[in-house]
């Protein structure tokens, strides 16, 4: 009898390839919008834009910005530093979104991995913190919508994970039990940290080191030689270095 029926996955960077797809929708709105030519080095700008991104994005889970102020501040303060000011910021992020729906690179084997537990039964389901005018365009663009029953967004349930009720809400709309579910996620503290709390168990997609885990539990995964961790008594805490690794923890 398997542990697990419910597979709760994130979507960005543990599926769909935020990085690269960011990269690349971004210098498309450039392109389109001549502002290219303006930078010295758009790589250099996009690693700056990401680190006031990132920012912002945990300002805004943490309710302490609105949506509106991250989508033009995004890019009103990363292009102040590269001396941009006359630009319509808002039409920037919409472009933006835009050419985001259209980009499809998946993390390799995301396909044939969610193929595999499909046939074997599992409900799969997507809780994401996004924005519903991107989210689902993303998933059927790259050929993911049939693999998944329900997909939860952030932004629909007007709270962003870490945050418990976005879990309560995924789990009780598709009628699953805690002990029976568990999330599939790529960062610590939206998707690993807010399922432990929540009481399920958590499988975190290392992305083959690229993400990043606090330095305390990478000294307990490394002394237990394993690729689980008990760090919560009620739940366990899987670790994969790809997403082709479900199948040996599922």
């Amino acid at each position: 009898m398997r542990k697990y029926d419910f597979l709760f996955f994130d979507l960005d960077n543990t599926l769909w390839d935020f990085s690269a797809n960011s990269h690349e929708a971004l210098k498309q709105t450039f392109e389109k919008l001549d502002l290219i030519s303006r930078l010295d080095s758009f790589d250099a700008y996009f690693k700056y834009y990401e680190q006031i991104n990132e920012s912002l994005w945990a300002d805004y889970r943490a309710k302490k910005i609105n949506k509106q102020t991250l989508i033009t501040e995004r890019f009103s303060k990363s292009l102040k530093a590269f001396e941009i000011t006359d630009q319509d910021f808002e039409g920037i992020n919409r472009f933006y979104l835009e050419f985001m729906a259209l980009q499809t690179r998946l993390f390799a084997g995301t396909k044939e991995t969610l193929t595999y537990l499909k046939k074997k039964g599992y409900q799969m389901h997507i809780i994401t913190n996004g924005f519903y005018e991107v989210q689902h365009a993303k998933l059927n663009n790259c050929g993911l919508t049939d693999f998944f029953g329900k997909v939860f967004i952030s932004e629909e349930i007007k709270t962003t994970k870490p945050h418990r009720k976005i879990f309560e809400h995924a789990l009780k709309s598709t009628n699953a039990k805690k002990q029976k579910s568990i999330m599939i996620g790529d960062s610590w503290e939206t998707d690993i940290e807010g399922a432990m709390a929540f009481g399920i168990d958590q499988i975190m997609n290392l992305n083959n080191g690229d993400n990043k885990i606090p330095e305390t539990v990478k000294t307990s995964l490394s002394s237990a030689n394993s690729m689980f961790l008990t760090l919560k008594q009620s739940t366990k805490t899987y670790f994969v270095d790809e997403i082709t690794g479900l199948p040996s923890i599922l």
